[in-house]
C-alpha cells in the first residue's frame, strides 16, 4: 500500500469521527474555556461558584473590580451606556451566554435542525432556548449586536420564565418589549439598550453558551458578572474569590483613611499615595479591633489574605 493510498484512507477515517457543532456548547467546550477553575462544575460544564460569593460581590463596586481585572491583564472585561429596569438594584450571577446574529433562511434552517437534535423546543422561537436551561442564580447575556427595532430579545412573558428558572435578570446587547411588563415582574432585573414595540424579526439565535462579545467586553460562559447602574463587569470564575477579598480589603482601607482623616490624624497626601510603615501598622492595628460580626469576610479569611501578600 503506497503512502498516497494510506493518506486518503487517513482522510476518510477523520472525515467520519468529526462531531459536528450544535447550538450549544459540549460540557468539554465550555471545561476548557474554563480551565483556570479548579471547583465544582454544573452538568453543561459551567464553573458552580457559590452563592455564598455572589452575594458578597454585591458590596464591590465596579471601580474595584475592573482595577483588580486590569492588574491581572484582563483589560477588556467591562461594558457601560446601559438602560437598566431597576437602577438601584445590583444583580450578581453566573453567565449563561447567547449569540445572535442578522436572519439567513439556510443558517436559521441548520440552527433548527440542530436544536431538534439536542431535544429543544422547534415549534416555538429559539430565543426560548437559552431560557429554558437556565439554573438558580444564572444570569442570561446575549449579544444582539445592539438591534433594538425587531431585536427586542424578550418581552413580559419570556421575562416570567427567565425569573421563574433563574430568580434573577438579563443582560442584553439589545431591545426589549413591553417596558411596562416586565417592570412589574418582582425582583427581576434587565440592562438592555433600549425599547421598542416590535417583535424579534430578521434575527436569530446561532448559538448557546460559546464566548460571545458584550460591547467591548468578551464574555465566556460560567463568568460571573457583576452589574450595577454604574455598567457590567464580567469576572473570570476562577478571579471571583480572590477578587471579591481584595475588594472588600480595599473597602476596609478605603474606611480606615476616611476616619483618620476626619480625625486629622493624617494628611490628605499621606493617605492619598502608597502608605507609610507607620500608616500600615495603624490600619494592621485599627483591623484587630474591627468587630468580626462587621467584617463582610471571616476573620480566618482575612488573616489568611494578609499571610498569602507576604
Amino acid at each position: 500500500m503506497n503512502h498516497r493510498t494510506v493518506l486518503i484512507m487517513m482522510l476518510v477515517m477523520s472525515f467520519f469521527h468529526v462531531e459536528s457543532q450544535g447550538v450549544a456548547a459540549s460540557p468539554e467546550y465550555i471545561k476548557e474555556l474554563t480551565a483556570g477553575w479548579s471547583g465544582e462544575r454544573f452538568a453543561d460544564g459551567r464553573p458552580k461558584v457559590s452563592d455564598a460569593l455572589l452575594k458578597r460581590l454585591k458590596n464591590i463596586q465596579i471601580e474595584e473590580a475592573w482595577g483588580y481585572l486590569r492588574s491581572r491583564d484582563y483589560h477588556n472585561q467591562y461594558e457601560g451606556g446601559w438602560e437598566v429596569i431597576h437602577p438601584d438594584s445590583v444583580m450578581t450571577g453566573r453567565v449563561v451566554t447567547a449569540q445572535y446574529m442578522p436572519l439567513r433562511p439556510d443558517y436559521q434552517q441548520l440552527v433548527k435542525i440542530k436544536g431538534g437534535k439536542e431535544n429543544r423546543d422547534t415549534i416555538g422561537g429559539s430565543n426560548s432556548w437559552p431560557i429554558e436551561i437556565l439554573r438558580n442564580g444564572d444570569v442570561y447575556v446575549a449579544d444582539g449586536y445592539g438591534r433594538i427595532v425587531d431585536g427586542t430579545l424578550i418581552g413580559s412573558n419570556l421575562g416570567n420564565a427567565i425569573y421563574t428558572n433563574s430568580n434573577n435578570g438579563v443582560i442584553f446587547d439589545g431591545g426589549v418589549r413591553d417596558l411596562a411588563g416586565l417592570l412589574q415582574i418582582k425582583g427581576f432585573n434587565g440592562w438592555f439598550r433600549g425599547e421598542d414595540p416590535s417583535y424579534l424579526q430578521h434575527e436569530m439565535l446561532t448559538s448557546i453558551n460559546t464566548p460571545i462579545r458584550i460591547g467591548r467586553a468578551t464574555v465566556l460562559p460560567g463568568d460571573v458578572v457583576l452589574a450595577n447602574r454604574h455598567g457590567t463587569i464580567f469576572i473570570p470564575s476562577h478571579l471571583v474569590d480572590r477578587l471579591v477579598i481584595s475588594s472588600e480589603v480595599v473597602g476596609l482601607r478605603d474606611q480606615f483613611g476616611f476616619q483618620r482623616l476626619r480625625e486629622k490624624k493624617y494628611t490628605p497626601g499621606q493617605i492619598d499615595t502608597k502608605w507609610t510603615d507607620t500608616i500600615d501598622a495603624d490600619f494592621m492595628n485599627w483591623l484587630k479591633n474591627y468587630p468580626d460580626n462587621k467584617l463582610p469576610m471571616t476573620r480566618k479569611e482575612l488573616n489568611d489574605y494578609f499571610k498569602g501578600k507576604k
